[in-house]
């Protein structure tokens, strides 16, 4: 079985997280697997549900401290003691010399005395793995071959001087002990992966057993939270189309990012297909079903209804284009009597002279509505009724 997880970050979630639990879930729900989630609170599975997205199981914490003791045990994590701005007066250095600014490992040299004396100095160690030195490889299914040269990384920090476990260490442990088989994350650079498939190996994993894809970055996008978004009006179902994890669900597909200024037309889309009982309970007090079938896919988002809903049923005060007071004394006098339905407009249109210089229709938008653009006339003009037609006129 096919198993996949997501761990949770702390705080908001943001695009680049709903789009990563997005991914896992569709590919897990696609494929009869199954889906772990990790580190998420009260608010975070608030917002995954909203997100229509469910769990099979809250992962649970594996052995880390066994798996911290059998690294030093076998000499792959090794004390350090260099502050922050030590290491960064080395980078410095070494960058200015012409060389790379991978860690250079001093404190493998360390001798027993001297870390006996650091510890006495009132320093506590934290502790690096101690990377293989060769090229790791792995298929991905979105970017296809990866690699990572792992002497050109870093060695990983990952236990603090306080004793806690870093992420890389956790993930690996973890996954370990969920029998997770397809790591699906953020871009955060193949040296990432390499680290993971290395530390798995020294913890004495098959990392053959793993397949690792890598979202694209999302850019500035990415920083933007779920949250603010549906507080706009931006509903579940377009935010999750929109990132690329739709009904029809293809792992490859989400190589492409999607463009921040296609969201609005992806969720006037999905909008235009609502039936008025879906969104009853979010529209305005009193607003009716002829009310929504007029405006819906007129409007990028929900919050937009209550400024029609002003236009048919409340008191506005559109601005007077020139040219448009004899306009609206002509349509005035020739304004039909009600009952009115959908064939009223044009039959008032058609009862106005015409001026070459004037667009009727356009300014008698105007003037009932204050927009230039927006729902049709044919199904606005009897909900705003012939009383409020004759006010907005008379105000012309």
């Amino acid at each position: 079985m096919r198993r996949v997880r997501f761990a949770a970050p702390s705080g908001l979630l943001l695009l680049t997280g709903a789009r990563v639990a997005l991914a896992n879930f569709r590919f897990a729900r696609g494929r009869q697997g199954h889906f772990t989630l990790r580190h998420a609170d009260e608010r975070m599975r608030t917002e995954l549900g909203w997100l229509g997205i469910d769990w099979d199981a809250i992962g649970e914490p594996g052995d880390h401290a066994g798996a911290i003791e059998h690294l030093k045990n076998t000499g792959r994590l090794y004390p350090c003691f260099e502050s922050e701005i030590e290491l960064r007066a080395k980078r410095e250095h070494r960058i200015k010399r012409g060389r790379s600014a991978v860690y250079d490992r001093a404190m493998l040299k360390l001798t027993p005395e001297q870390r006996a004396a650091a510890e006495a100095g009132g320093k506590r160690p934290y502790w690096r793995f101690r990377l293989s030195p060769r090229i790791v490889t792995w298929i991905d299914p979105i970017n296809g071959r990866g690699e990572a040269k792992l002497p050109a990384v870093s060695d990983p920090v990952l236990v603090t001087a306080e004793g806690v476990a870093a992420a890389a260490l956790t993930a690996v442990v973890d996954d370990a002990a969920d029998g997770i088989t397809h790591v699906i994350q953020a871009d955060e650079g193949e040296g990432t992966i390499g680290i993971h498939i290395d530390l798995s190996q020294a913890l004495g994993h098959d990392p053959a057993a793993l397949t690792f894809a890598r979202l694209p970055v999302l850019g500035g996008t990415g920083r933007l939270a779920v949250r603010s978004l549906r507080n706009d009006g931006i509903e579940a179902e377009a935010l999750a189309s929109w990132l690329d994890c739709g009904e029809r669900f293809n792992i490859r597909n989400l190589l492409s990012i999607p463009e921040p200024e296609t969201l609005p037309a992806v969720n006037r889309a999905l909008l235009a297909r609502r039936d008025f009982a879906s969104v009853a309970d979010r529209l305005p007090p009193g607003a009716t079903e002829p009310f929504w079938l007029a405006v819906r896919g007129h409007i990028d988002l929900l919050t937009e209804a209550r400024h029609w809903w002003d236009v048919v049923n409340g008191t506005i005060f559109p601005p007077v284009p020139a040219g448009a007071a004899r306009l609206a004394q002509e349509g005035r006098r020739v304004l039909p009597e009600e009952p009115w339905e959908g064939g009223t407009w044009k039959a008032w249109l058609d009862a106005i002279p015409v001026d070459a210089s004037l667009d009727n229709a356009m300014l008698l938008r105007l003037l009932l509505t204050g927009e230039e653009q927006g729902p049709s006339l044919v199904s606005l003009l009897p909900l705003i009724g012939r009383a409020r037609v004759l006010e907005r006129l008379s105000g012309a």
